[in-house]
């Protein structure tokens, strides 16, 4: 299962315009109540990208605009490891210098990838060497996933169900990104793996009001 999870990781991409960032606590500000930290798709510029963004604009709508936003710092190509790297030193350093703020971690297609391997590996394997040290999990309030390519493998929580019912992982109709049923939709069903598809359709909102509640 670990194995075929890895190998899927990197199976997730699509390109996406340019979006501003949202700086999170590591940055000088005072601890918030919680924070998002979120890895955007693959070939997205440095920042939220398109769906994170939309997801901490509904998130502040529902909650307060005081909840910080960390865009995970990586070159967003096929660089899962990376991506995982990076949101899990700054959940760890978050842990230790905002131990009461309640993380929300998320990502988008690649993204997604970066967030499975961070929850999902509990040791350091091949070039992702930053595991989440025993007792983070009571940080983490939520995860929010979107266009995930785990799904082939079988969903994240089948490995670490501790987030099982924090977890909303999200897939757009025929995305064949994330939805193993249909094997041989990639081109017919690319549509629904862009961006665009899951914030029409409702899912980022509805992965905003999952998270609420447990904020």
């Amino acid at each position: 299962m670990l194995t075929a999870l890895i190998t899927t990781l990197t199976a997730v991409m699509t390109p996406m315009t340019v979006v501003p960032s949202m700086i999170g606590a590591a940055n000088g500000a005072v601890c918030p109540p919680a924070e998002v930290v979120f890895a955007r798709g693959r070939m997205e510029p440095p920042g939220p990208g398109q769906v994170g963004a939309a997801f901490i604009k509904t998130l502040r709508a529902l909650r307060g605009p005081h909840i910080s936003f960390y865009p995970v710092n990586y070159p967003a190509d096929t660089q899962v490891d990376m991506g995982a790297n990076d949101m899990s030193r700054h959940v760890q350093w978050m842990t230790r210098n905002c131990p009461r703020t309640k993380l929300v971690l998320g990502g988008y297609s690649l993204g997604a990838a970066a967030t499975d391997l961070v929850l999902a590996m509990p040791v350091s394997a091949f070039t992702f060497n930053s595991p989440l040290p025993r007792g983070t999990d009571r940080h983490i309030a939520a995860v929010a996933l979107f266009g995930n390519g785990a799904n082939w493998a079988g969903p994240i929580t089948l490995l670490n169900p501790t987030y099982q019912s924090r977890t909303i992982d999200l897939c757009h109709s025929d995305d064949p990104v994330c939805n193993p049923s249909s094997p041989y939709n990639w081109r017919a069903g690319w549509q629904d793996h862009l961006a665009p598809g899951y914030i029409r359709s409702g899912m980022v909102a509805q992965a905003a009001r999952f998270v609420a509640a447990r904020l």
